[in-house]
């Protein structure tokens, strides 16, 4: 499948900061990769040299297909982009802001935006001024600008910031539908992890600067699944009582020859049971869930270390 973002150890550093350090990032057509990453990480770093607000200190980055500067610039036209705070008039209405950043990007066609005023469910306020908008509203009326042109990528930093639940679970909806049913790639922060998990196909984890791993969301969930290690005495023969007693139940022998049960279907004493029932030791027992969060730490540890 076609990366529509690629970069290759780009840098960036601001006087003795750095903010990226050799980032190697890969973004396939129709993905949402959701970057995790604390404050200061370089999320909106990264961002900004995507969308041409700032410019790297080294690397190469790819972006739909372009390389050199000049083409670059030409493919921006196809990328909308929330960086930071979407930035309005405060006097003007709804349809008076949506209807400046048209004219302001050069794209034909009034009727645009009423369709996008539409689109993230805020027709009905395009007369309010936006000095008096929620932040939802205001987070809504930033994406229908980014959404002005038909962009094929979408760059959004922090989308749901700001947001009531009712607001993250809505953006998250529209969000999927744009995905879905245009075809649109994401490319997302937020320091919402649980609701990144729910959209998310791939991932990138980011720690002062530096890309601590990318890993696609199946990967994530086998890694972060509840599971059950074992260690028995006989572990070869307590496989084949899993087979036999417990079918359907997925297991994996790890190198030090414990058992693990992937996504058990069982409490942990039933297949502490099976082991003794079998005339088998239990030298250890434990069950464990990573969270999203829980993983981006230990990452962080390891990355550290």
């Amino acid at each position: 499948m076609e990366n529509v973002i690629e970069t290759n150890r780009l840098a960036k550093r601001y006087g003795p900061v750095i903010a990226l350090d050799d980032v190697n990032v890969s973004v396939r057509r129709g993905d949402i990769y959701g970057l995790v990453g604390d404050n200061g990480a370089g999320k909106t770093t990264l961002f900004k040299i995507l969308c041409g607000l700032a410019f790297p200190t080294g690397g190469e980055m790819r972006l739909l297909g372009a390389h050199l500067p000049r083409e670059l610039e030409r493919q921006r036209a196809r990328v909308g982009a929330i960086i930071e705070q979407p930035g309005f008039y405060p006097g003007l209405s709804v349809e008076e802001n949506l209807e400046c950043c048209r004219i302001q990007k050069g794209v034909p066609g009034r009727k645009a935006t009423g369709r996008l005023l539409e689109e993230v469910d805020l027709a009905y306020a395009k007369d309010r001024a936006c000095k008096g908008l929620s932040m939802g509203m205001r987070q809504r009326l930033g994406l229908a600008m980014a959404l002005i042109g038909e962009p094929e990528l979408l760059v959004l930093d922090e989308p749901a910031s700001g947001l009531d639940p009712s607001g993250i679970v809505e953006m998250r909806a529209l969000l999927l539908r744009l995905n879905r049913e245009k075809g649109i790639t994401v490319v997302l922060s937020s320091h919402h992890l649980a609701e990144l998990e729910q959209m998310a196909t791939v991932y990138g984890f980011l720690n002062r600067g530096r890309l601590l791993e990318q890993v696609s969301a199946e990967q994530l969930r086998a890694r972060c699944a509840d599971f059950i290690d074992i260690s028995v005495s006989d572990p070869a023969g307590y496989t084949v009582l899993i087979e036999r007693e417990l079918p359907g139940e997925r297991y994996q022998v790890l190198p030090d020859q414990a058992v693990r049960i992937l996504d058990p279907q069982a409490g942990a004493e039933a297949y502490s049971g099976l082991a003794g029932a079998a005339g088998m030791d239990v030298y250890r027992l434990e069950r464990r869930t990573v969270s999203l969060e829980q993983y981006y730490l230990d990452l962080k540890e390891k990355g550290a270390a």
